[in-house]
Order: C-alpha cells, then sequence, then structure tokens
C-alpha cells in the first residue's frame, strides 16, 4: 500500500482509507477480522464520527482490537463532529464534549485527526478556534480539517483558527465528478460548467489541503452504487475493460481513477468485507494513464468540451 502525506502536516498514512461507519453493524468478532484485515493490507487510516451508530461503531472498533497503546500506534484514527438530531453545532462547548465521547469510545488518549463534518451555518470561528487550542494544547487532537466544507467557510476558519486544516472530506467518485466537471467546462453555458463548490479542486491543492473522497462507489446523492449497476452498461464495459488489463476489480479501478489524480486524494472505502476490501486495495498498484483516466471519465457520461 503506497503512503501519502495528509496536508503538509508530516503525518504519513496509506493513501486509502477504511472508513467505519457500518462498523456498528458487525459482532466484535467480525469487526476485528475487518481491521486486521485492513491492517495486514497496510491500510492504517482508520476513519470515524461521533454519529456513525450513535457512537457505537467508535465503540465496536475499540472492543475489536482490545485497544492499547501497542496497536494504537500502528494506526491514524480520524472522527468527525458538528452533526446533531436536526442541526449542527460547531459551538466550543459540542466540539470538546464530542471528542471527549469519541475519546472514551475508542478508548485512547488521542486523535490524530478531528474534522468538521458538515458546514453550521450559525458558526462562530472564535468558538472553533478556542476548541481546537484547547485540543491541541492539552494533546487529545494532533491535527484538524473539515468535511463538506467550500473555500469560503474554510477561510472564514482560518481567519481564527491557529492550526493547519489539512484535510477536506468531500463525495467524489468515478460517477459523481462536479469538482472535476466545471474545471473542465470554464467559459460555457451549460450544466457542467457550474461552479457549485467554489472551485475546492483547485483551492485544495493550492492550499496543501487533502481531499477524501467519500461514497467513491456511488453515483449523485446517495443514488446507489454504479459498480455492476446495469444502469450504467459503459462505464462498467470500460471499469471491467481495465480490470482485465490490470488483473484487478472493476471497484479497484475505480478507486484507482481517483488515485490517479495528481490531487494526491485519499478514498475513504467503507466496505465491512474482507475480500472486497482486499480486493481493493490492489487499487494502490494500479497507476491508470492519462488517457485511460480520461476514457473511464467519457465512459461516465462526460463529454470533454
Amino acid at each position: 500500500m503506497k503512503k501519502l502525506e495528509i496536508g503538509k502536516s508530516g503525518l504519513q498514512t496509506s493513501e486509502i482509507s477504511l472508513g467505519c461507519m457500518r462498523m456498528d453493524q458487525l459482532s466484535v468478532q467480525e469487526a476485528n477480522r475487518v481491521i486486521q484485515n485492513a491492517l495486514d493490507l497496510e491500510i492504517d487510516m482508520f476513519d470515524h464520527a461521533d454519529i456513525y451508530g450513535k457512537g457505537r461503531s467508535e465503540e465496536i472498533f475499540a472492543e475489536a482490537i482490545d485497544m492499547n497503546p501497542s496497536i494504537r500506534e500502528k494506526m491514524v484514527i480520524q472522527t468527525k463532529c458538528g452533526i446533531r438530531e436536526g442541526f449542527f453545532d460547531f459551538s466550543k462547548e459540542h466540539i470538546l464534549a464530542s471528542v471527549e465521547g469519541s475519546l472514551k469510545r475508542l478508548k485512547t488518549d488521542y486523535i490524530d485527526i478531528l474534522l468538521l463534518h458538515r458546514p453550521d451555518t450559525l458558526v462562530e470561528p472564535e468558538e472553533v478556534a478556542a476548541a481546537f487550542d484547547e485540543l491541541k494544547q492539552s494533546g487529545k487532537v494532533r491535527h484538524f480539517g473539515v468535511s463538506n466544507h467550500n473555500p469560503s467557510q474554510i477561510e472564514l476558519l482560518k481567519k481564527y483558527v491557529d492550526q493547519d486544516l489539512i484535510a477536506n472530506q468531500l463525495q467524489l467518485s468515478l460517477m459523481f465528478t462536479p469538482m472535476i466537471d466545471a474545471g473542465l467546462n470554464v467559459n460555457m453555458q451549460h450544466d457542467p460548467s457550474i461552479v457549485r463548490d467554489g472551485g475546492i479542486l483547485d483551492y485544495s491543492r493550492l492550499h496543501d489541503m487533502t481531499i477524501q473522497p467519500w461514497s467513491p462507489f456511488q453515483h449523485g446523492f446517495f443514488g446507489g452504487v454504479f459498480v455492476d449497476n446495469d444502469k450504467f452498461p459503459e462505464v462498467n464495459q470500460k471499469l471491467q475493460e481495465y480490470a482485465d488489463k490490470y488483473r484487478a476489480t472493476k471497484s479497484a479501478i475505480a478507486i484507482a481513477w481517483l488515485l490517479r489524480h495528481p490531487a494526491k486524494m485519499q478514498p475513504i472505502v467503507g466496505t465491512m468485507n474482507k475480500e472486497r476490501l482486499t480486493d481493493i486495495a490492489k487499487a494502490s498498484d494500479v497507476t491508470l494513464s492519462r488517457e485511460e483516466w480520461y476514457d473511464l471519465y467519457r465512459a461516465a457520461g462526460n463529454q470533454l468540451p
């Protein structure tokens, strides 16, 4: 498994991350097998959130590995906060309480990366800054970032926050590419040319923020999986063509497509199936050519200007 640096933090981790949203659906024994398999594949980044399974996913994770210092140092653990039932909350009080809850459930003394989960329009960035300062000084959180934020929202936070924001978790897949479409269809008058995210792809590269694509196998906003979906024969035909060439699976090629982008993204893969994760991890050994990357992009239904 290739490694990448998250932002300019010096934190080196696997270029594919295991998303633990569905871990609450597993038994402790099943979760242990999933986690150990990930580590065997040299996947050492584990992505959590306080709301996953209402906290149970973090608990199962810690119980499954019998969390202790020797295994903790082999992992990079990321969690998120800010989503509450019916509203978003970036208050200092909630951020601090959320981190305390995650630390307790994960049975660890520190979080490697804390992300603000979804933008809170009532955010008072001074409160975020105060919370981050306290968490950093106490050693409870080592690095910080955001999720689903656009450039202006990030700049607002950066005006007050002293710590670097090293990552932004955003929806992106071969079949969900608005941040890429707008950059290709510049100065045109059709739907793909609309900049919906403030130019977050280029912004992230300019400001050394690692994009972490979530739902890398989904089409649309939670529209379902596109791999082996009869609704998308052309893209699946191309995925199979390159899967055969590189002796990988279609899912691995879909991840390799994300990894090929020079933004050096870190896809979040949420499968809880050992065999599927093993297949997907082979994406780290695949380097698509420029022609192959665009071939897949066009097979996904995109037209080049």
